[in-house]
Parts: C-alpha cells; structure tokens; sequence
C-alpha cells in the first residue's frame, strides 16, 4: 500500500505522478473506513482528496502555507501530514480535532469553524512574509459556500489591490452544506459550462500577436476586442476585473491536471486564483447521492450506507420545524431566513410547504439579520433561524439594525449550549451574554419541547420588539405535547419542584440535572427547590425578591460562559436592589474554549453534571454545621 509509506509530505513527494491516482483511492478507502466508526464530515473530504494531495505535491508544508476555509475538509491534510494513526480518535474527547488544529501539527497554520475567513488569513500572512523578506508560498483553500459570505469579498478586493504574490483555490462543489444559492453561485455556473473559454482565449491571443504594428487607433481597437471577448467568454471575468490572474476550470480528480495548474499559477507575478471543479462525496455512491446528508454523518454502515444512529426522541431542531409549520399555516405573515442552514436548522418541509415564505440567503449572517430587521418593518412576522455559534457573526446587524430598531424579529437559536464533536469554535454557549445587555430584547429557553412550542407561540404574539427563543442540539425529554400553543407572559419564571432546601434556579437542560440531583439528595433529607429560569431577560424579579426572602443557598446552573449570563443578571438584580447577605454561587461555563469531544464529556469537564451538584449542596450543608457547631462551643 501506499498509503502505509506516508507519515510526512516529504514521503509524498517520493512517489511518481503515477502513482498518485491510486494513493488517492487509497486515500478514500481510509475515510470512508475510519468515519464509519467515528463519523465525521465526509463528503466534502472525499471530494478534496487529489487536490489536497496535489497540493502538497507542488508545495512544501508547513514553509509554504495552507489555508484551509472552515478547515472541515482538511482530514486529508491531517493523513498527509502524520495524524493517520489517530483517526480513530476523530471528534473524541482528547482526540483527534474535526477541524485544523495549531498544536495539533505544525502543518496547521489557520484554524477556522466558520466559514468565509480563508481570505482575509492568506492576506495576512502574505503581507508578513513580505515585511520579514521570506519567500514562501501562501495557498488560500476556499469552497464555492463559502464565497457568498460578505467577508470573503471583502478579502477579494484588498488581494486585488495590493497584488501580493498568492494563490487561491476555489474548490467548486456546487455546494456549501445546503445548495448554493445567489448570484455568485449562478456566475460560476456559468463559468462551469463554459470549458473551453481558456481555448479560445489562447488562439484569439496567439492570433493578435501575429498581427503586425498597424497605428494607434487600430492597435486601441485590437484590444478593446480582446476584452470584449473575455466578457463575452464569461470565464473569470469578475475574478480577473478583481486584479487576479484566473486559471480554470480545472478537474479537481485529475490529480496531473492539478498539477500542471499548481506549476503554471507559480510562474504568475501577483494573485492567482485557480478554479477547481470537485463532487463532494466523491467516491462512495451514498454520498455523492445525498452530500447534504453525509456534509456531516454519524457512524454508518459502509455497504449500504446505513446510520447506526440508535432511534429514539426527536432533537429540538425537529420539533422547531414541525411548530414552525403549524404557525406557519395560522399566520401568513410568517416568514423563514436561514444562513445557508435550511436542513441543519429544520426547515426543509417548511420550505416545501411555504415556498414564497422560506429565503436561504447562502452564507450571510450579516445580510440575513439586516432584512430580518426590514421584514419587520414592513409587517412581516420574520423568524432568523440561525445556530447559536453563527449567530456571532451578525452581532453589529441585531444591535444596530434589529435592536435599536426595536425590530419585531424572531430569533430561532439553535444548538445552544455545548455541539459535542464539532468543538470549541462551534459552542454554542455565548449568546446569552452577548444578547443579554442589548437593549429591547426578550430572550427565552425552553426545559422541554411542550415549552419550546409555547415559546414559539409567545413569539408569535409578541409584538414589542425582537423576541428569541434558543434550544440545544440534543434530543428533548419526550413529554406530553399541549394541542392548543398559549403565550407564556413576559418575564415569568415557575417552580417545578417545591422544597425547603437550597433553590436551584436552572434553565434549559440544566433543570433535568437538577432535578436529577433533587431525587438524590432527597435520600438525605435534602428538598432542593428547582425554579425553571425560562426567561433569561427580562428576569423574573418578584420571583428573584421572594427568594431573597427565603435566606437559603441559592444556586444558578446554565449550559452557558459564566461571564455576562444568567449568573451575573441575577447578581446584579440583587446589587441593585440593594440585598446583601445572600449565599450565591453560580455554576456555568468557566472562561476557556471547551474543546471537542461528546456534550456528556464536555458538560463532565466544567462539572455541570448532577452528581457536580450533590456535592456542592452536601459541602454546603457539612460547612453550615461545622460552622453552628464552632459557634455553639465558643
């Protein structure tokens, strides 16, 4: 085998052109083994493999820079580069990292989880290369999906200008994880079915160099021809008016192909930009078949393509769909906007139900929070359906467009709260601070999805401004469904478990660990009382002044960074009030990134687990008698 003499891109390097094709499929057959175990992305990296191999063909990792966009197709590069003998720990806790990784290899040079950043990296390490004297090669590896995103255009335009010797490849699938959509998408379609533009433009160039020197004007009119043609062949057009030097298409599985392109774009002085034609899922028939499926896949049969994801309770995602529809069906006013997430945030039978009312505006957060804010403006009922991570991205648009506009728009935040495998740069566990001290803003969480269906409701019926509802990636509790959806009134927290013990205030997922820990302490004789902290802003503050009361322990849990969340707001509630005296701790997210690896490992790690929770009542308690005791004997 060959694959078996790799450890290095300097073993690569070793074998013949020839050979390549079959390390390629050699290649393939790892992947699709190896994440039938684990999981993982497949499909984008089978359609990576001969151009990654390609890559490191032409160009010497890491003096010459890789830049991989979102990094979730980089397993290739991970094989080529040493890791193959920890694939079996892909996406597990203290393994091998879904995305690139900087202290994971040398050869990782950029992290990225979102999309559209590839660009803006490449320039700047360009630009130091330049200011250090050094001559490497800085190679930007970005998909077609991630084109449309507003960043990425941004970065074109500062490349083109500057003309600093680069190159980028422009992995062309047709797809980001849902169907591209947009103008961008419909000019490189058109680029796609144009293959023989560079032909033509080469014997229309050869055939005006043979043209003698005939006067000014007529030399004028010779050039304005050779432009005119390139608009009318379409190919690279924008790309070449942006200061690049296009080459392509190229068939990005013709590993020679590649090659020839790599070798050709080193002899161009300043930025080039090579148009690279891929099947995602390239390789194994189920994922070619259904790439939107296998973007990102559980462990699977290999023969059939079969998941052996265990059946059980539909996740929130589902049930946000299934809702949506109902309301959908009461409410024309009701209109869907999705970040290039149509599957992933469940809107897929919305969309084939509404189709006028469901708009995927590709990879463009900023764009989809701004005309959210006009929706609303003009009488719309829009719901932003966005993953909490992505979310980020938009955050001067909720502020200055939805916010301070006091905008009627919905927000739909999903995977909120810990992501498991995908890992630190896709954690969804930030919103709430970073959503909380925006003025007008209501910002709900669900305990179960009867009250995530209520919620959606409430939202619906609200009409004072921007309202959001955030829900975790993870299966719901599986309880009774209300047939008739009523508004929950703004503000209102309840108590789901009376005692006369210390009080848990949770939210979300947080009140089944505690109500976990209450059914163990209450073999001690301890009776927690559980509050549902449902509304994250605005709090609950004749709730929060009655407990005051109480004078007991008092504890807040979320899934969520302990800095500017629901925590600190119940803090600073009773600073502002002025009430002193009270036993408080906060049991949240510490102030790191929380890395890869299951949501059970990761809520393990910062001790958001029930068993956390026992312990932290029962030292409490040992710590009240020790202390009445000390008192006693004085």
């Amino acid at each position: 085998m060959l694959l078996s003499q790799i450890n290095d891109p300097c073993d690569l390097k070793k074998l013949s052109v020839d050979q390549l094709p079959t390390l390629a499929e050699e290649v393939r057959k790892f992947l699709i083994e190896k994440l039938s175990v684990t999981g993982g992305h497949l499909a984008s990296n089978l359609g990576v493999v001969e151009l990654t191999i390609a890559l490191h063909y032409c160009y010497n990792s890491p003096q010459d820079k890789f830049i991989f966009d979102v990094g979730h197709q980089a397993y290739v590069h991970k094989i080529l580069t040493g890791r193959m003998d920890r694939f079996d720990s892909l996406r597990q806790h203290n393994g091998l990292c879904g995305f690139v990784k900087r202290n994971e290899s040398e050869h990782d040079v950029w992290e990225a989880g979102h999309s559209s950043t590839s660009l803006s990296a490449a320039m700047g390490m360009a630009l130091a290369r330049d200011l250090k004297g050094e001559d490497n090669k800085v190679v930007a590896i970005i998909g077609d999906g991630a084109l449309t995103g507003g960043m990425a255009f941004e970065a074109l335009n500062h490349i083109g200008h500057e003309k600093k010797d680069m190159m980028v490849i422009l992995n062309d699938n047709e797809m980001s994880i849902a169907p591209n959509v947009g103008a961008v998408h419909n000019y490189l379609t058109k680029i796609r079915s144009d293959r023989n533009y560079l032909r033509a433009k080469d014997e229309v160039e050869q055939l005006l160099k043979k043209i003698p020197a005939i006067g000014g004007k007529l030399a004028k009119t010779v050039e304005k021809f050779k432009d005119s043609l390139k608009y009318m062949m379409l190919s690279g057009i924008l790309f070449e008016e942006l200061g690049f030097k296009y080459l392509g298409p190229v068939d990005g599985h013709d590993v020679e192909g590649l090659i020839e392109a790599f070798t050709q774009s080193n002899n161009v002085k300043g930025p080039v930009l090579v148009h690279v034609l891929t099947t995602k899922g390239k390789g194994y028939s189920p994922a070619e078949k259904d790439s939107i499926k296998w973007h990102g896949i559980s462990p699977y049969k290999i023969e059939s393509g079969q998941l052996l994801k265990a059946v059980g309770n539909p996740t929130y995602t589902d049930v946000f769909g299934q809702t949506l529809i109902e309301l959908g069906e009461q409410d024309e006013r009701i209109v869907a906007v999705t970040p290039a997430m149509p599957g992933g945030s469940g809107l897929l039978k919305f969309a084939e139900r509404f189709p006028d009312r469901m708009i995927d505006v590709g990879i463009a957060e900023q764009h989809a929070a701004t005309m959210c804010a006009a929706l609303a403006m003009e009488g719309m009922k829009p719901v932003y359906a966005v993953y909490s991570t992505f979310m980020q991205r938009a955050y001067d648009q909720i502020v200055h467009d939805i916010c301070r506009h006091n905008a009627n728009v919905m927000f739909a935040i999903d995977r909120a709260g810990f992501v498991g495998a995908d890992g630190e740069t896709h954690q969804g566990v930030f919103d709430i601070a970073f959503l909380r001290h925006v003025p007008n803003i209501v910002l709900m969480m669900p305990k179960d999805e009867n009250e995530l269906r209520h919620m959606m409701k409430t939202a619906l019926e609200y009409n004072d401004g921007p309202i959001a509802y955030r829900y975790p990636r993870s299966s719901v509790p599986g309880v009774q469904l209300d047939e008739v959806l009523t508004p929950i009134p703004i503000g209102t927290w309840e108590t789901v478990r009376e005692g006369d013990g210390p009080i848990v205030i949770a939210v979300g997922p947080m009140i089944q660990i505690a109500e976990e820990a209450a059914n163990t302490l209450k073999r001690d004789g301890i009776y927690l009382n559980i509050v549902n902290a449902r509304f994250i802003k605005p709090l609950d503050e004749t709730m929060l002044l009655q407990l005051a009361k109480y004078n007991r322990q008092m504890i807040v849990m979320e899934e969520a960074c302990d800095a500017g969340s629901l925590g600190g707001a119940v803090l600073e509630f009773y600073a502002k009030q002025g009430i002193a005296g009270l036993d408080i701790s906060l049991m949240g997210i510490p102030d790191r990134f929380i890395e890869h690896g299951s949501v059970k490992d990761q809520l393990q790690e910062v001790g958001l687990t029930a068993e956390k929770l026992v312990e932290k009542v029962r030292s409490y308690r040992a710590g009240q008698k020790f202390a009445f005791t000390q008192k006693a004997n004085q």
